[in-house]
């Protein structure tokens, strides 16, 4: 995943800037989920939300693979309290965010929907 565009830096001020842009990004998707100015994901930018739990899912962009990740959601008894779904032309990233009572058992099935590149959780 690459998360930062090229930038070339000249000065010494200016390879500080790009230092600490890099590390926001970093820090963004590793916190939040977010992919803002990715090169190879979409770009997803989102508040953080207390209470919840945050499921990441970037996928092959192909029909029906939101509604094999919602069914298995709701198959493993997770409520849905908010969704949010980027796509390119190659890939989709869908943010999900769950209440934070469930049996983290429940998460295996999510990893198994066709298409699934890349899952985590963030708590």
């Amino acid at each position: 995943m690459i998360l930062t565009p090229h930038i070339g830096g000249s000065t010494e001020e200016a390879q500080e800037a790009i230092a600490e842009f890099a590390a926001e990004r970093l820090l963004g998707y590793l916190n939040r989920g977010d992919t803002t100015f990715s090169v190879n994901l979409p770009n997803v930018q989102l508040a953080e939300v207390s209470g919840t739990h945050r499921i990441l899912h970037i996928h092959r962009n192909q029909p029906g693979v939101l509604a094999e990740l919602n069914r298995a959601l709701a198959s493993a008894g997770l409520n849905i309290l908010g969704q949010h779904l980027k796509t390119d032309e190659r890939t989709g990233y869908v943010i999900t965010d769950v209440d934070r009572d469930y049996d983290p058992e429940a998460l295996r099935e999510l990893k198994t929907v066709p298409g699934t590149l890349k899952f985590r959780t963030l708590q």
